[in-house]
């Protein structure tokens, strides 16, 4: 934006919590200045939001609604990178009749998964095309060269918390006509192979791809689904902890300040004076002492007589707070974007399969892949929005041509494309 900002005569306001951040982002630039920015101050928030026409938001999700209630207030486009809430669909009408548009899920996943998702679909049905089915599968991980060691082959690359308690609610998607529903508890253990430039991943489905059915045009579709792709072996070992109970967010641990990794991991454990943890997971679980699953639980130092470091929390948040020791990228070290979306439809009697991947890795623990690509599409569409090439108003998300076609063009020439395959 900055970059943009020099071209078109535009000013950027980077506004943080911490004022030294912003300052950090905007640099030397002409173009810009730094905020300190706080949500909860009415006043501030006012001030800052009404002297820009387009507000970007990338706090945490949960801000979102707060922001475009501003900005309905003050009348000024907003731009988000996260699923549409309820309370954010809520204000669709609103924002049309003020002219405004509410952009959201703008970013990698969802985002880039859309428009480029979208740009297939419309291309098949310009052919007279017929869906039958659309998987679609996006992962952010480490590439290969980083941190070797590591048996997950994964780093936290965005906001932890959203591992940690990902899929919390029942799975819905379509698979060969049947709508299919997979409880939490179930969610790892019924994984989808997906193979990309010759390298295996296992995917899990996303908590709602039914509700992209009517968006994406595809009404009357046999199978929708739409999932997250992690490294061969991740899921098996992620669902001991799932089925331990480390994952829940809704009560309070007692004694956190004085809980080791292993203590926090006992607590969901039965009660054998003469086992150790990793023994007891290995019973309850059926597994090989020297198995995958043990070895990617100690590598993360979930066995180890460390304290937490914490002096409250949740088993998700104590959870968090350990893997985080381990699980944060080092400096030089680099993330890696998988995509993949598979297409099968029906042309002239015959069936047909197109395949799209997406790949893309982080220059270092900063300059990531991850934020290249959660980033640069919503700055595109910022830059078409403030050039009037963007006609679409209320709350949507970037499946409309308009969209997706300029900014599947630019990511192109940022380095960012799909690869297709038709068989």
């Amino acid at each position: 934006m900055l970059q943009q900002a020099k071209v078109f005569g535009w000013h950027i306001t980077v506004g943080d919590f911490s004022e030294a951040a912003a300052i950090e982002r905007v640099g030397k630039s002409s173009a810009g200045r730094a905020i300190r920015f706080d949500i909860n101050d009415d006043q501030g928030s006012r001030t800052a939001i009404v002297s820009a026409d387009v507000i970007i938001s990338l706090m945490p999700a949960h801000y979102h609604i707060v922001v475009a209630r501003y900005c309905l207030l003050l009348r000024k486009h907003l731009l988000t990178a996260s699923y549409v809430s309820e309370e954010m669909a809520s204000l669709h009408d609103e924002a049309r009749l003020n002219d405004l548009l509410f952009m959201n899920e703008c970013g990698l996943d969802p985002g880039i998964d859309h428009m480029s998702a979208m740009h297939v679909i419309d291309r098949i049905k310009s052919r007279k095309g017929r869906l039958v089915s659309f998987e679609s599968f996006t992962g952010g991980l480490i590439s290969q060269e980083t941190d070797p060691q590591n048996p997950w082959r994964y780093k936290f690359t965005w906001n932890p918390r959203n591992l940690v308690i990902a899929g919390q609610a029942t799975a819905r998607f379509l698979l060969d006509g049947e709508f299919k529903y997979i409880p939490y508890q179930q969610l790892f253990q019924r994984t989808t192979n997906v193979t990309v430039e010759g390298i295996e991943y296992e995917g899990y489905a996303n908590r709602d791809s039914l509700k992209y059915l009517n968006t994406y045009g595809l009404t009357g579709i046999k199978t929708m689904l739409r999932g997250t792709l992690r490294n061969k072996g991740f899921c098996s070992a992620w669902n001991i902890l799932v089925q331990l109970g480390c994952c829940d967010d809704q009560v309070m641990m007692e004694g956190v300040s004085q809980l080791t990794h292993k203590g926090f991991m006992d607590s969901f454990l039965d009660f054998h004076p003469h086992w150790s943890v990793s023994e007891k997971i290995v019973s309850k679980f059926n597994l090989t002492p020297s198995g995958e699953e043990i070895t990617r639980l100690s590598w993360s130092g979930l066995f180890s007589d460390e304290l937490v470091g914490l002096e409250s929390g949740t088993p998700a948040q104590v959870l968090e707070h350990i893997l985080s020791k381990k699980w944060k990228l080092a400096p030089g070290e680099k993330d890696f974007i998988v995509m993949w979306h598979r297409f099968v439809f029906e042309k002239d009697g015959k069936q047909k399969e197109i395949q799209a991947y997406l790949t893309a890795t982080g220059k270092n623990e900063i300059d990531t892949a991850m934020s290249r690509t959660v980033g640069l599409p919503l700055g595109i569409v910022a830059s078409l929005l403030m050039q009037g090439k963007i006609n679409s108003r209320g709350v949507v998300i970037p499946v409309m041509a308009e969209v997706y076609g300029p900014v599947l063009i630019a990511l192109k020439k940022l380095g960012i494309g799909l690869q297709e395959q038709e068989m």
